[in-house]
C-alpha cells in the first residue's frame, strides 16, 4: 500500500472524528454506570456481602 492509497484528513475532519469519538467512549461509560446501578437496584446491596 503506498501513500497515495491513502486519505489524508484535513483538520475539520479530524476534529469531528475526534469529537464523535469522545461521544461514543462518553455513552458507553454511561451505559457502564447505567448497568453497574440497575445491578446494584434489582440484588440490593447485601449482594456485595454474600458468601461465594
Amino acid at each position: 500500500m503506498s501513500d497515495k492509497d491513502l486519505v489524508t484528513l484535513t483538520d475539520k475532519q479530524r476534529k469531528a472524528r475526534r469529537s464523535r469519538n469522545v461521544a461514543i467512549g462518553l455513552a458507553l461509560a454511561a451505559l457502564v454506570i447505567i448497568f453497574y446501578l440497575a445491578t446494584i437496584a434489582k440484588f440490593g446491596p447485601a449482594i456485595l456481602d454474600r458468601p461465594l
